[in-house]
């Protein structure tokens, strides 16, 4: 059995049935959101009133990322169903506004749950500039 994903081709059939396939739904998933920034953005997007953000805010917020990264990450999102755009032309400049679907939603709970496992297993990090990293409600 082949099928498509991300242009490449996988076939599930050749490794054994004890080996993480290539079309694994598990190594899928992370290969969309392991990418650099994409959680990044869909906290800032969270951020957003209504989890909504435009692309000059994710921009300014995201302090590094690239324009074309941050473009390419976002119709990424779009793709997997997990942010919707919103585009208003009816004035110049044209705005783009970026919002959580409820699938994104399920992640940013994902995400909750991550940082949970980590202050409970005292995993060290640098605490956000914004916020008590412990009090912090994501």
């Amino acid at each position: 059995m082949q099928y498509t994903y991300d242009t490449k081709v996988y076939s599930i059939e050749r490794l054994p049935n004890d080996t993480m396939q290539d079309g694994c739904t598990v190594n899928l998933t992370v290969r969309y959101i392991a990418k650099k920034w994409t959680l990044l953005i869909l906290l800032e997007l969270y951020k957003g009133e209504g989890h909504t953000r435009r692309f000059s805010e994710l921009k300014n917020c995201l302090v590094g990322i690239t324009q074309k990264v941050l473009s390419s990450r976002l119709k990424e999102l779009e793709k997997e169903g997990l942010i919707e755009n919103r585009v208003e032309d009816s004035s110049f400049p044209v705005k783009s506004e970026y919002t959580l679907t409820p699938s994104g939603l399920v992640i940013i709970s994902i995400i909750k749950d991550m940082k949970r496992w980590a202050l409970k297993w005292k995993i060290t990090n640098i605490d956000c500039s914004c916020h008590d990293c412990g009090e912090c409600v994501l």
